[in-house]
């Protein structure tokens, strides 16, 4: 990708790192297809994907916040709509702020509508 595509940061949920008795891989394979759909309507995307199982969450996320630029970052449902995770939430949205202020966050409904969540700030 050139300098002149946008650059997405989606900051969401590991879902193989999930505690839970539940079955990761719909949710890993909506992952793969919106890395996809993001190419074919030329976006550059990284992913952010969070462990609950460790992971020393404000440092993952200021590191992938402090690698580029973004023009928007997404943060994903699995954060956002889980009560338990509101303080991962709080912490995510102001490290965002802190680290990438001029860029717009987006907010998808799920997995499917997530590069329209984008399109919304984005060209």
């Amino acid at each position: 990708m050139d300098a002149a595509t946008p650059r997405i940061l989606v900051i969401g949920l590991d879902p193989y790192r999930v505690p839970g008795p539940w079955d990761p891989r719909p949710v890993a394979e909506a992952i793969e297809r919106s890395t996809s759909r993001y190419a074919e309507v030329g976006l550059e995307v990284q992913n952010c994907l969070l462990g609950l199982d460790g992971d020393d969450i404000p440092a993952v996320v200021t590191a992938a916040l402090s690698a580029h630029a973004w023009d928007c970052v997404v943060v994903g449902g699995g954060i956002r709509k889980a009560e338990e995770l509101l303080e991962v939430f709080e912490v995510t949205v102001n490290l965002i702020r802190q680290h990438a202020p001029g860029a717009p966050i987006a907010f998808n409904r799920d997995p499917s509508d997530i590069v329209d969540a984008v399109t919304r700030w984005v060209r």
